[in-house]
Order: C-alpha cells, then structure tokens, then sequence
C-alpha cells in the first residue's frame, strides 16, 4: 500500500473506473483546480470526447452532444514546468495554444508522449501540466483508447458511442 499523502480521484465512467493518485506537491494549483471540479459534480454528464489509441484519450468538458458544458472557472497557470512528463498512464490538462488557457478538461496519456513535455518557456515549449497517474483502472483506459472513433460535427477522434463520465469522486 502506497505511504502518499496525495489526493486520490475516481472517475466513474460507462466503460469501468479508473483512479488517479494526484500530485499536489508537484502541481498544486492543477490538482486543486480539478479537485474543484470534481466536487462541484462538473464531471457528470461529460464524456471522452477525443481518443487517439497510442497517444491519449481527453475528456472533462463536453456533452454527449458534443456541447461545450456551462459554468467552467476561469483557465489556470500552466505548472508543465513541474518536472512530470507526459508518460504512459500519467494525466495532463488540456489547452488550446495559449499555455495558461486550461480550465476543466484533461487527457490521459496512452503512450510516452515526450514531445508533450516541457522544453522552454515559450508557447511553443511549455508544454502540458501532468498533475497525476492511473493506480487502478488501466484495463478501462485501455478499452476506451481502443473504441471505434470518427467524425463528429467538425470534431475529430469521437468515439462512434459515447463514452461518458458518470462521476468523478476525491476519495482522499
């Protein structure tokens, strides 16, 4: 049994659970935002929205309609330059180009992605916040980086049935 003091989340999806140990100590402004999230139950009613077998599967933000869901905080600081990589099993936030744009969704990373990492303090080499890894779960997240996926509206890499979200829980 782990000696860690982090918080630990549980993601109740359609496809089984999976729970992340997250690391408060290396991004604690990361951590803190998604365990906001998860308790004001923003989680409920998304999906994995995006999945790419062999790079990541993200989720945390849209509807099974593919809408944007309401009431997101505002975008937090960008802490890629914590030291974590984006290494398989490791969780991320999601951004657009703009290094301090993240806000509720996040991706789980599926293989090794290095060129996810941060390299410089620029837009181009900031790189992703990684603020935790899947303890348990490893099993659902691999049958949803393996779902069927196509076009969706003009999204790209939507699984052809939903996978959703049903909870995200702090257990401690």
């Amino acid at each position: 049994m782990s000696e860690s003091t982090n918080p630990v989340a549980r993601i109740e999806t359609s496809m089984g659970d999976i729970v992340l140990e997250l690391d408060a100590v290396n991004a604690p402004i990361t951590v803190a935002n998604f365990i906001d999230y998860a308790n004001a139950g923003f989680y409920e009613g998304t999906i994995f929205h995006r999945v790419i077998d062999g790079f990541m599967i993200q989720g945390g933000g849209l509807t099974a309609d593919m809408r944007d869901k309401d009431n997101k905080k505002a975008p937090i600081k960008n802490e890629a330059d914590n030291g974590l990589k984006n290494s398989l099993g490791t969780v991320a936030m999601a951004r657009t180009g703009v290094v301090d744009s993240a806000t509720s969704q996040f991706f789980i990373n599926v293989g090794d992605n290095t060129f996810l990492n941060h390299t410089a303090p620029t837009p181009q080499g900031f790189g992703y916040a990684v603020f935790g890894k899947v303890t348990d779960g490893i099993a659902t997240v691999d049958a949803i980086r393996q779902v069927k996926t196509g076009n969706k509206g003009m999204h790209q890499d939507v699984p052809a049935e939903s996978v959703s979200i049903l909870k995200v829980t702090i257990e401690s």
